[in-house]
Formats: C-alpha cells, structure tokens, sequence
C-alpha cells in the first residue's frame, strides 16, 4: 500500500533463517562454539536481507542474540574489533539494498528498576544494541525499548528512567519508546519521550488492551511528529484467542490491519509485524492470499 512499508522480526520462516541463534553463558568461554554462533547469525542475516529485498519487506528486526551475551562482562574477547568490518559489511548491504534495521531489547533490560546492578545490566544492554546499529552505519535504526515497572510509584520510576538514560547520548542517537499492553499507555510514553527528546512507537495491540484516554487515531496523531521527519515506525499484532492478553497471533487479524490503516489516515509509515508467523503473517495482502 502506498506510504506503507512492512517488516518482521528476528527469524525468516520461509527461508529457515535467524539471527537469534545462541548458546549457553556456561558455553561463553568456548570461543570456537561462540563464534561459530555468531558467523550464522551474521549468514542468516544476509540471507534474511536478499530474501527481503527480492520479497518487499523492507523493515527488519535483528535479533538482540546477534552477538551472545555480547554486553556480559564474562565476553571472552573485544567483540567490536573482531566483528565491526563484517557488521559494516552487512550495515552497507542493508542500505544498497533499502531496509531498516532495528533492535528490540528483552524486557528484562529495565533501566527504570530500583536495583542498581538491574541498571547496570540494562544499560550495558542498551549500548550493545546501539553499539550494534553504529557499526552498521544504520542511520535510520531503532532501538525500541519499553519503560518496564512501575514499582508503587509512577513519578519516582518516569525519574528513575530518564536519570539513567539522559546522558546515554549513543543509545538515545536510535532510541524509541513504545507504550505495552498492562502499565504504560500510550499517552504515558509520550511524556517520558518528549523529556528525552526521542519518538514514539505505537503497538496496536497493546493499545487495544491499555488505550488509556485515546483513540488509536489519537495516539498516533500524537506519536507521529516525535519522528520530526522521520519515517515513523509502528508495532502491528493480534491477540492470540488461546493466551494470555497480549500474546501474538500467528498471523495479523484482516480487522487489526484495517484499524491501522484507518487511524494512519493515509499517513506513511513502517509497520513492525509483530506475529508468530513472521514473514507469512500478512497473506493477505500477497497474491493468492486468503
């Protein structure tokens, strides 16, 4: 569809590529296993490439495994000196050929936590994953990262948050927040963004289950100009009918796309497909699909 370009996260069903692949920490120490790790994670991401521009995918979310462990102080070896020529190889083929890339920190990765060593840890976290993007020259990545618990206290955490992260001038170089589907709306994100100046991912499905005050229409009427200029990126998901509130559908619901494309209101967009399914999740936008 016209301003619309998709993308989808980590693994490629058809082709059995991914750039998740790992390993046990107890393995860490075995450079040779560890690098053999790496090196498919770093094939099956040119394949993922080829195979996305041959196909018109042109977003894709690599997976935050890429590197094992990579931010662990345990690492073995100075990653960056011995991978940064082959990500800056693949960085370039990623922008010969028209695809962003992006990565998406667990939510375990909390730098609004209380516990000091849970900061430390989601901090070097966040500069891995950044670290990542620059070696891959990924001018227009993203770093997509949710502001975690809240801890009996809204203010205190928002604080918490920014305080850690406000000085982080490389992670806050590809960092967008994105609202979830139990604690933060929409609306909420917005706030802490504006604070430090970086934009706003709306996922429909977690605003389906925490809308806050507002429309879809609106969130996105809101979030989109935190991008200033920027091709604004958006997270597109179904509800698994058989799980817990939040969890993916394999494939996106005709009616979730739908409501997306009604409250973009012709806007462009890239939109993450968020789904079990990854690549497939869409049939029904690719011919024959049902």
């Amino acid at each position: 569809m016209l301003g619309l370009r998709f993308g989808y996260p980590c693994q490629n069903l058809t082709i059995n590529a991914s750039t998740n692949h790992t390993l046990r920490l107890a393995s860490l120490q075995d450079t040779e296993k560890l690098t053999r790790v790496i090196l498919q994670n770093f094939y099956d991401l040119e394949r993922m490439l080829y195979w996305n521009h041959a196909n018109e995918w042109f977003l894709l979310r690599i997976g935050q495994h890429l590197i094992p462990f990579a931010s662990h102080p345990d690492f073995p070896y100075d990653w960056v000196s011995e991978h940064g020529a082959e990500l800056q190889r693949l960085g370039e083929l990623a922008r010969r050929l028209g695809i962003r890339l992006s990565m998406h920190p667990s939510q375990v990765v909390n730098p609004a936590s209380p516990s000091p060593e849970v900061v430390e840890r989601s901090l070097a976290e966040l500069r891995y994953g950044a670290t990542v993007l620059r070696l891959l020259n990924a001018e227009d990545g993203v770093l997509v990262l949710h502001l975690g618990g809240i801890y009996g206290d809204r203010n205190a955490t928002v604080n918490r948050f920014i305080s850690a992260l406000k000085e982080e001038k490389e992670i806050l170089r590809f960092l967008a927040l994105e609202n979830d589907e139990r604690l933060w709306t929409a609306e909420d994100v917005l706030r802490v963004a504006e604070r430090l100046d970086v934009p706003v991912i709306v996922d429909t499905l977690h605003h389906a289950l925490n809308p806050g005050e507002w429309s879809l229409r609106k969130a996105l009427d809101e979030a989109i100009p935190t991008w200033k200029g920027r091709r604004p990126e958006v997270h597109l998901s179904s509800q698994d009918p058989t799980k817990r509130p939040g969890a993916h559908a394999f494939y996106i619901h005709p009616d979730d796309f739908y409501k997306l494309i009604d409250a973009l209101n012709g806007r462009a967009a890239d939109v993450m497909v968020e789904a079990k399914g990854k690549e497939q999740a869409l049939i029904f936008l690719r011919p024959g699909g049902q």
